[in-house]
């Protein structure tokens, strides 16, 4: 399938800028089988999103695939290691900042407040999330890491993909996150729009996305670009996916993260609300 962003020009400004015959320095050698390593990104030239092209598998990849290749055995040692690095040098320290910084213009009353993290890896963000006081809760698709959320984190897991759960299962929450997350699935609108319905009154969505603009300037060889990303954003294309999924973007800030990773992040609320943003 096409990845996608719903778009009405359907590609028709699209030109292919980079192509790949080998895996690129640094990215992570998951098994595909006999299929041959062939793939390109298609820019747009009126948005500025870049898109995935190739005919190649990946459907397996977040089951199992991905938490092999990137952690192995070292998903426990792998946890520690970034909770132990310094403020300076740790995504995690300035996401949560970002995050309560914003969500104080929305306070709570009578309760700790809910976060939802949508596909939570190796889980640092909740963790820290809940040394802040916050009522966190994890989903992900992976057998491994919500086991590691449930006994490690120690916060509420959910193992399933969120195209297929409902509020029934998991509950509604003030703030809902997907950090590094719909970069991965063919169609992104399909998975924000449904985040709506996870969130409480005044709840808002918090999302972090490759930032194809500057990283395009590095070259083909970043990471932004790796075979696991069926899209890379712009500030453009960040808004209308927010815009199509039906929600308003009330802030979108360019970051540089202590990784190295180029990235856009932006908080949005539901259309049928009207926040004051802060």
């Amino acid at each position: 399938m096409q990845p996608t962003l719903r778009c009405p020009c359907n590609l028709t400004y699209c030109q292919t800028v980079f192509r790949y015959d080998t895996p690129p320095s640094g990215e992570m050698r998951f098994d595909i089988g006999a299929q041959m390593y062939q793939r390109s990104y298609l820019r747009c030239a009126l948005c500025r999103h870049w898109y995935s092209d190739n005919h190649l598998d990946l459907s397996s990849l977040y089951t199992r695939a991905y938490v092999d290749a990137t952690y192995g055995d070292r998903f426990q040692a792998t946890f520690r290691r970034i909770l132990a690095l310094p403020p300076e040098c740790s995504d995690n320290t300035a996401r949560v900042a970002r995050v309560l910084e914003f969500m104080r213009a929305f306070p709570v009353a009578g309760r700790s407040p809910t976060l939802l993290d949508i596909g939570s890896g190796l889980g640092v963000f909740p963790y820290r999330m809940k040394e802040a006081g916050w009522d966190c809760t994890v989903l992900d698709p992976d057998t491994r890491a919500v086991q590691h959320a449930e006994t490690e984190v120690g916060v509420r897991a959910f193992l399933g993909d969120f195209l297929a759960v409902n509020p029934e299962q998991v509950g509604v929450f003030d703030l809902i996150t997907l950090n590094k997350v719909l970069e991965h699935v063919v169609d992104p609108v399909c998975m924000l729009e449904r985040a709506a319905g996870f969130l409480r009154p005044q709840g808002h969505v918090y999302i972090e996305l490759p930032d194809g603009e500057v990283a395009s300037h590095h070259g083909p060889q970043r990471e932004e670009f790796f075979i696991e990303h069926h899209h890379v954003f712009s500030v453009e294309s960040l808004s209308m996916l927010a815009e199509r999924a039906g929600f308003l973007t009330l802030s979108v800030e360019r970051l540089h993260e202590p990784s190295g990773k180029f990235t856009l992040c932006a908080f949005l609320a539901p259309k049928s609300v009207s926040p004051t943003a802060p």
